[in-house]
């Protein structure tokens, strides 16, 4: 039994390929909005970061109607370390629109979302956007993508999916690559319609719903979010919650409200049937992969195994000389709290207590995954400090595994031999390497670690022209040491304010992080020594004020323009002897011992093999 007026979509593909923009122009062909009403770009993108960044963090849900038919569409995630967001999101649609830059061409997370959808036997329609550029190819990219169909291992079906071509920005679509007829989406909808096939269920069975969303709100508590998959659900009924992987953890529950997706609202329904997504509230105790029956039947819906975390870092309550000073939650027990409820939001996100009561073990899929909760933190008003990152290592068969990724690096040609040495150093694999036009793509396979640090690295490289790409491939055994950064740190010497003179005699060591009046204390990283190794330098020395002046020496000093370093930056900065302070205000780096006797006491012991 199907339910014909309605359609689930997701829509899926590598970062920047254009996802939100699409779903943006299909709301508005959708008449989601009024003709007089002025849309902002990229308007599923809500989050304050989402938005600064220009990324998607979050799934989402929306819809719109075409010809009676209401589409459930799901915008997703299109940056590696957010796939989990991708991966549970699969789980209530029928099909994907697979979304191909014109000039890019299939990219490392087009891959990874694929294979995923083709595991799950989804219907795939391929939309090959941003036509509208200059150096669209559309040809051979649809061949690149028929090619990458078939390293998934497609079937024959699969392999016969539907081609649209696209302009999301433009807000058209056509059937062919010339786009001589295009005037707006009406070919995109239409192959929806025709290709995406309608939710199959039984609406006459006991109710079953897997969650596969959640979220709080703070009028109505928490929102889960989900298929309807046979049955109906209806505002008051009283339900069971279960989970496939855990057959003994069932309660009781009543369905307080009842929400379906409009546009970009939810609205309250009484009930709903088979094949539609809706949001249910006053379950507090369910979570993602948790199945919602009917009393009379309980049977858990199978949820799809989310990917395992590949890095971690440690959290912990900030114990600087500038403790509480600029945050709102500083305990252990504001940041447990916080943690652990992220944790229940984000299935790739794994949160362990840690040694002492203090600090907090977590684990992601990646330095972005992480600083993106990292951030969103320190805007909420918390203060903490968290360690270098660090791979985790498996024991796979006995043998000492690490996480290994697949780089895809697109440089000028002049930049090849630079950027060849510095894969050497990070034990990088050539695996391919092809000339397109005046530049050079290449890919490899390099340890995880071995790409902290390496960004920043590239860019500085190849003049800001070079672009990178990664995605986990495998475990494989150890590679070996690999030296996280070739420079050393500035540190401050005493506690105090910066003071112009005592910067102009530091600059003369490295480049500062830091500019006059900015607050340090002993320990804290001000800049880096690009010849490697640590150096304590004074920043709050002061001029002496004797009578001794000779002819134009009291004239301004000239400071070089300080490196201001972004979270990220500051991220793939730290050395295993320091942390990264985090207020609401700043971020700080300082080493772990601040005391300059007792860290030199302490490398002396590591010297010596002491420790």
């Amino acid at each position: 039994m199907t339910n014909e007026k309605i359609r689930n979509v997701a829509i899926i593909a590598h970062v920047d390929h254009g996802k939100t923009s699409l779903v943006n122009e299909m709301l508005k062909q959708g008449n989601v909005f009024r003709e007089n009403q002025v849309v902002e770009d990229r308007v599923m993108d809500s989050n304050a970061l989402e938005r600064e960044r220009g990324i998607t963090i979050l799934a989402k849900n929306t819809s719109c109607i075409y010809n009676g038919t209401k589409i459930n569409i799901i915008d997703t995630p299109g940056h590696a370390d957010f796939g989990g967001e991708v991966e549970r999101v699969l789980k209530m649609v029928d099909g994907v629109l697979l979304l191909v830059d014109a000039y890019e061409g299939p990219m490392p997370q087009t891959r990874f979302v694929l294979q995923k959808a083709l595991d799950l036997n989804l219907k795939v329609v391929v939309v090959i956007n941003k036509m509208d550029k200059p150096d669209a190819r559309p040809k051979e990219v649809v061949d690149e993508v028929l090619e990458l169909f078939l390293e998934l291992d497609a079937n024959e079906e699969q392999l016969n999916s539907a081609f649209v071509f696209c302009s999301a920005r433009k807000g058209i679509a056509s059937l062919s690559p010339d786009m001589n007829d295009s005037s707006d989406l009406t070919p995109l909808f239409k192959t929806i319609l025709e290709k995406i096939p309608a939710p199959q269920g039984d609406e006459k069975a006991p109710l079953q719903m897997l969650i596969s969303s959640a979220e709080h709100n703070d009028y109505v508590g928490k929102l889960a979010v989900g298929k309807i998959t046979s049955g109906r659900v209806f505002e008051g009924q009283n339900i069971v919650v279960c989970n496939f992987f855990e057959p003994e953890k069932k309660h009781k529950a009543k369905i307080v409200s009842l929400f379906v997706f409009e546009g970009l609202k939810r609205v309250p329904v009484k009930e709903a049937a088979v094949g539609e997504i809706v949001c249910v509230a006053g379950l507090d105790q369910v979570s993602i992969g948790d199945t919602i029956c009917g009393e009379e039947r309980v049977e858990p819906i199978e949820f799809v195994k989310i990917a395992e975390p590949s890095i971690e870092m440690t959290f912990m309550v900030n114990n600087s000389p500038f403790a509480g000073t600029e945050g709102k939650f500083v305990t252990s027990r504001h940041l447990r709290d916080r943690l652990y409820k992220e944790a229940v939001k984000d299935l790739s996100l794994k949160v362990n207590d840690g040694a002492t009561a203090d600090c907090f073990v977590v684990r992601g899929r990646g330095e972005m995954h992480l600083s993106i909760l990292i951030e969103n933190m320190r805007r909420d008003g918390y203060e903490f400090q968290v360690s270098m990152p660090k791979v985790l290592i498996k024991d796979i068969d006995g043998v000492k595994s690490e996480p290994i990724d697949r780089l895809f690096l697109d440089v000028p040609e002049d930049c090849v031999g630079t950027v060849m040495n510095k894969m050497g150093v990070r034990k990088g694999e050539l695996v391919q390497m092809t000339p397109h036009g005046n530049r050079m793509k290449m890919e490899f396979l390099i340890p995880s670690r071995g790409l902290f640090g390496f960004k920043s690295e590239l860019l500085t490289d190849t003049r800001g022209e070079g672009i990178i790409n990664s995605i986990f491939d495998s475990y494989q055994p150890y590679k070996g040491e690999i030296q996280r950064r070739e420079v050393g740190s500035l540190i401050a010497h005493e506690a105090g304010e910066a003071i112009v003179y005592g910067l102009f005699n530091a600059q003369e060591r490295g480049d500062l992080f830091i500019t006059p009046g900015t607050k340090v204390y002993a320990g804290m990283v001000v800049g880096e020594n690009p010849k490697g190794g640590d150096i304590v330098v004074n920043v709050c020395k002061k001029k002496h004020l004797s009578n001794c002046r000779s002819s134009g020496a009291d004239e301004a000093l000239r400071l070089t323009p300080p490196k201001i370093l972004s979270l990220e930056d500051a991220i793939e900065f730290i050395a295993d002897d320091e942390l990264l302070e985090i207020t609401p205000k700043n971020v700080r780096i300082r080493k772990t011992i601040l005391d300059h006797t007792l860290r030199l006491r302490e490398k002396g012991k590591q010297l010596r093999g002491e420790i």
